[in-house]
């Protein structure tokens, strides 16, 4: 799977959020050896678990690995690349998706009611022609009468495998 993609060249999408280290480029993101354990820090590692933050500049993650970055990293970011959009995901949202960063920054979560507790919406996006994002949000359906993630650890005992 990519680390990272473009939508036609405007909408970048990634999993987790921005480096911490200034002026990274598209060109820098496309060096990435894939194929391997992420490090713990770097580029890679921010792409994968850094979290957009309300106030501007960058602070140390709560997860203890990525960064938070504040609508002023974001904007740099997209303008100095070319882009109007980050996309992220990684990140449960109430209503499956959020919108931030004067609209620059969006975060969607597909999976609904995460972990079984978490009581939240999915949501996915779909783009227009001129790549106006557009929300879908469900809700989760009922699951077997199991403890919330049994079927995480193992799964085939609660299955009789």
């Amino acid at each position: 799977m990519p680390l990272a993609s473009t939508i036609n060249g405007k909408v970048f999408v990634v999993h987790g959020g921005l480096s911490s280290m200034d002026d990274v480029t598209l060109d820098d993101v496309r060096k990435l050896k894939r194929g391997c354990e992420p490090p713990e820090s770097g580029l890679f590692s921010d792409l994968l678990w850094s979290d957009p933050q309300p106030f501007p500049g960058k602070s140390p993650s709560k997860r203890g690995v990525g960064y938070s970055f504040g609508p002023d990293i974001t904007a740099k970011f997209l303008e100095s690349n070319g882009l109007d959009l980050l996309v992220r995901s990684h990140e449960v949202k109430d209503e499956g998706y959020l919108v931030e960063h004067a609209s620059k920054c969006i975060t969607i979560f597909s999976a609904p009611n995460y972990c079984d507790s978490m009581l939240n919406k999915g949501a996915f996006i779909t783009f227009t022609k001129d790549l106006v994002p557009r929300f879908t949000q469900f809700g989760h359906s009922p699951h077997p009468d199991i403890r919330p993630m049994a079927y995480a650890a193992g799964g085939g005992q609660m299955m009789g495998l």
